[in-house]
C-alpha cells in the first residue's frame, strides 16, 4: 500500500461522491479547478454553489509533499524532513435551514523517514437538531465502525466531541460524528491496510448518509426567522474553522492554496450581540443538545 496507491483511491472517492451529490441535487455542477503547489503537488478542487439544495459546497482532493518547516514539524511533533499527504475533504452548506452542515475528511500523511498515519473522520452540524436524524447519523457511523473494530465507535465518537467543540462558546459545533488521527500499527493495533479499509469506508458513508438527509429535508417550508438563526449557526461554524481547526491550520502554515482552504466557509454568515431566544423555542432546544457526550445510539 503506497501512498501514491492511497492518493489514487482519494481521487476516485471524490469523482464518486461529485457524481452522487449532482444527481441528488438536480441543478447544481461543481466546477473543477486543478492547481499546482510551487513547494510539491498539487490538487483538485471541486465547488457548487447555487445549486437546487446546496447553496455552496466542495469536495477538495489534495497530494502535497515537500520539506517541512521546522515550525510546522514541532507544531506536528515529527522530526523535519520532507512530507506527503493527501487527502479528501468535503463541507456542504445547504440552502434550507432543516438539511444540515456536513464535513468529512479522510487523509494520509508519511514522512521520508517511513512514519505515517491516516486520520480524518465526519460530522454533522444540524441548524436544527431532529433527534431522529441524529440517531440514524450516529447509527450509521457505528455500523461502519463495528465492521472494523468494535471499539471504534466509541473512541472515536468521543473524539469527535472534543475536537469539534467551541471552546470560548462551550458548546459543540454540531452533533458530532467520529474523528481520529495518527492511526498507524502503533496506535491503532492494526495492518496499514487494515486502517486504509476503515478510512475508506468511513469516506464511502458520506454520500449515503447526506444524499438521504437531502432529499428528507430540502423541501421543508421555513421562515425568515429559521434563515437568521441558519446563519446564526453559520457563523459559529466559521469561528471553529478559523479558531480551531487543525486542517485549516496546517493548510495555511504549508503555504497551502487559500482558496481550497477557505472552501469550508459559507457563502453567507451572521453575527448579532448578545442574541437570546425563548427558553421553549426550537432554537433554544438545539443549544440544550450542543454538548458533548450526548448518547445517539
Amino acid at each position: 500500500m503506497t501512498k501514491e496507491n492511497i492518493a489514487q483511491l482519494f481521487q476516485e472517492l471524490q469523482s464518486d461522491i461529485i457524481a452522487d451529490l449532482e444527481k441528488t441535487d438536480g441543478l447544481g455542477v461543481f466546477i473543477s479547478d486543478n492547481w499546482v503547489r510551487a513547494e510539491g503537488g498539487g490538487g483538485k478542487t471541486c465547488v457548487i454553489q447555487n445549486g437546487n439544495i446546496i447553496e455552496k459546497g466542495g469536495v477538495n482532493f489534495s497530494a502535497v509533499f515537500g520539506p517541512l518547516s521546522n515550525e510546522v514539524s514541532t507544531m506536528m511533533q515529527v522530526a523535519p524532513g520532507d512530507f506527503y499527504a493527501t487527502g479528501v475533504s468535503i463541507v456542504i452548506h445547504p440552502h434550507n435551514p432543516f438539511v444540515p452542515i456536513i464535513h468529512m475528511n479522510v487523509r494520509y500523511f508519511e514522512m521520508s523517514s517511513g512514519e505515517y498515519w491516516f486520520g480524518g473522520g465526519i460530522d454533522l452540524t444540524p441548524h436544527y437538531i431532529q433527534e431522529t436524524q441524529a440517531q440514524a447519523f450516529h447509527k450509521h457511523l457505528k455500523n461502519v465502525c463495528d465492521k472494523h473494530d468494535p471499539k471504534f465507535y466509541s473512541q472515536y465518537k468521543e473524539w469527535a466531541d472534543r475536537y469539534f467543540f467551541i471552546p470560548h462558546r462551550n458548546e459543540t459545533r454540531g452533533i458530532g460524528g467520529i474523528f481520529f488521527d495518527r492511526l498507524n500499527e502503533k496506535s491503532a493495533g492494526k495492518s496499514k491496510e487494515e486502517i486504509h479499509a476503515f478510512v475508506m469506508d468511513v469516506g464511502r458513508s458520506f454520500a449515503p448518509i447526506y444524499t438521504q438527509f437531502m432529499r428528507d429535508n430540502y423541501n421543508k417550508q421555513f421562515t425568515e426567522a429559521h434563515k437568521r438563526w441558519q446563519l446564526l449557526r453559520r457563523g459559529r461554524y466559521v469561528e471553529f474553522n478559523l479558531v480551531y481547526d487543525k486542517g485549516t491550520r496546517f493548510g495555511l502554515e504549508t503555504g497551502g492554496r487559500i482558496e481550497s482552504i477557505l472552501m469550508s466557509l459559507p457563502q453567507f454568515a451572521s453575527w448579532e450581540y448578545a442574541v437570546e431566544f425563548d427558553e421553549e423555542s426550537a432554537e433554544a432546544h438545539t443549544l440544550s443538545l450542543l454538548k458533548k457526550g450526548v448518547d445517539w445510539v
